[in-house]
């Protein structure tokens, strides 16, 4: 009899830890499921496995206290079974009455909760549906089912742990249970409402992205989203560290030890709006400035050359003030005054002027490079010392303190604005595109001239960028076996060498359709 009461004992010790471990198995499983422990998978299995191996622990310690206790009593000489009966009768009644009633009402609870989650699921899948159907045919269905099943996973998480903390009352368990519960419900709720306003955002972000490229037209201010339209990403990038700052401070709020660190939320939060104004501000400020200066369509070259060269130098300038205001204000934000920081800079910065006078010789180039009209954007320019590499190509881009060269060839050439020396600019008013024709001796030269004055006033004709018809310049030279020919057309600016390639082309088809042998290759140069 003895051996069957230390069993019975030993196997409730065994079921409680078995029913325990149930629990802490589904709250987990509810936990993972949810994105908002997803993330971290392997470090809650291994909480888990923690969790387990403590609880096998504990039911093991007891165990063995239990079967040591029991033999302590059976070496005094004790009848377990009356002991064990002595110990029952001195319990009050109402205890086993307030616990079977607090098991009723849990396993009540516990049954309520999951038909409500049926009803949720439910109702949820009905609304994402409906929410779905109101805009067809737009590119936000995912982000849709992406905020339900988040809605979904977050009710159905906040349901059990109401339960569980109805069930702790139910059961009168120590108030120190409930309270942590408490404060655990409130920390899920804070996280899962931050996660569920962070779906909701790209739900909305994304459906007004949609919307506006529907309803875009030239007619209406949506005509310029398109511009915009990168600052999409950046300022769902800033919305979602706004959310998490809230979550965080909320959370630490909850926490009495660290409660005070939580003043700094909301600084952080100020400091992420003014960088995302910072940025939207410059990016509509130059949008602005670009709208009104290429407005009108009836720009000459020379003024549109003008205007691409001083917008770059624009955006530098307004990048620089910007971020220099963005940078005070963030000071300002963290109560640090920028007046000391500022006036240490100015002293810093004679002593970097001092030492950097390269850079300063390359920001003035730069303004009298501007200022007297040496090239614009769009130019076709030869530049550099006599000692040093020749740069040439189209200017792409005027900066304080270089310029920016694109070879015919595509390579992309850097030059610093100090160091450009002598300019050949091939894009003011016109330039002649020269081709040396080579012909025979024995050529009836006034046969030529008329076949290559024919070939110039057909090209006329035929192409808008020449200006005026190919005109043959004398003999320049007399070689071994033949005559040098120099050609020249007028054409626009910068349009000199696709001229010429085509003039070589339908020089040498002509010449031979009259049969005039050409005895070497042409050449061609350019002033």
């Amino acid at each position: 009899m003895n051996i069957f009461i230390i069993a019975a004992e030993v196997s409730l010790i065994i079921f409680i830890f078995l029913f325990i471990n149930w629990l802490v198995s589904k709250a987990f499983k509810v936990f993972i499921k949810s994105s908002i422990l997803r993330s971290d998978d392997r470090s809650i299995k291994k909480l888990r496995r923690n969790i387990t191996g403590l609880l096998l622990l504990a039911c093991l310690v007891s165990s063995i206290l239990i079967v040591g206790a029991n033999g302590y009593l059976l070496y005094r000489g004790e009848n377990l079974q009356e002991y064990t009966l002595t110990i029952i009768r001195r319990i009050p009644s109402g205890f086993w009455i307030d616990i079977g009633i607090g098991i009723a009402k849990s396993v009540s609870t516990l049954i309520v909760a999951a038909i409500a989650l049926k009803f949720v699921n439910y109702w949820l899948k009905v609304a994402s549906i409906r929410a779905k159907n109101l805009e067809k045919n737009t590119a936000d269905d995912k982000s849709i089912d992406a905020f339900f099943n988040a809605l979904n996973q977050r009710v159905t998480g906040g349901i059990w742990l109401w339960a569980a903390i109805l069930c702790a009352e139910f059961l009168k368990l120590p108030s120190v249970v409930s309270q942590y519960l408490y404060i655990g419900l409130r920390i899920y709720l804070i996280i899962a409402v931050g996660l569920l306003i962070l779906k909701a955002v790209a739900v909305v972000v994304d459906s007004l992205d949609a919307l506006s490229i529907r309803y875009s037209s030239p007619d209406n201010l949506l005509r310029f989203y398109d511009r915009l339209r990168h600052l999409i990403p950046f300022l769902k990038r800033c919305l979602e560290f706004v959310i998490y700052v809230c979550m965080a401070t909320l959370v630490i709020q909850q926490v009495q030890l660290i409660a005070n660190v939580a003043v700094f939320g909301q600084r952080i939060i100020k400091i992420i709006a003014i960088i995302f104004v910072s940025r939207a501000l410059f990016e509509v400020i130059y949008l602005f400035v670009e709208e009104v200066l290429f407005k009108n369509q009836n720009l000459t070259e020379i003024q549109r050359s003008r205007r691409l060269t001083l917008v770059p130098l624009f955006r530098s300038f307004l990048q620089y003030l910007i971020y220099f205001g963005a940078i005070v204000s963030i000071l300002y934000t963290l109560e640090i005054d920028p007046t000391p920081i500022l006036a240490g800079a100015g002293i810093v910065g004679i002593a970097v002027g001092l030492g950097a006078q390269t850079l300063i010789n390359d920001i003035v180039c730069g303004f009298f490079i501007l200022f007297e009209n040496y090239y614009l954007v769009g130019d076709y320019i030869e530049a550099g010392k006599a000692e040093d590499r020749v740069v040439e190509g189209i200017v792409e881009a005027i900066e304080l303190r270089t310029t920016r060269v694109r070879h015919p060839n595509g390579q992309l050439q850097i030059i610093q604005n100090g160091n450009i020396g002598s300019i050949t600019n091939y894009s003011k008013q016109y330039i002649f595109a020269v081709v040396e024709v080579g012909v025979p001796y024995d050529s009836n030269l006034t046969q030529v001239y008329k076949v290559i004055e024919e070939v110039g006033q057909q090209l006329k004709a035929d192409y808008p960028d020449v200006l005026e018809s190919t005109q043959v310049d004398g003999v320049e030279s007399l070689g071994e076996s033949n005559l040098l020919l120099r050609t020249l057309t007028k054409v626009k600016p910068g349009k000199h060498l696709q001229i010429q390639r085509i003039l070589r082309k339908i020089f040498t088809d002509a010449l031979m359709r009259e049969a005039i042998v050409i005895p070497g290759r042409a050449e061609s140069t350019e002033c």
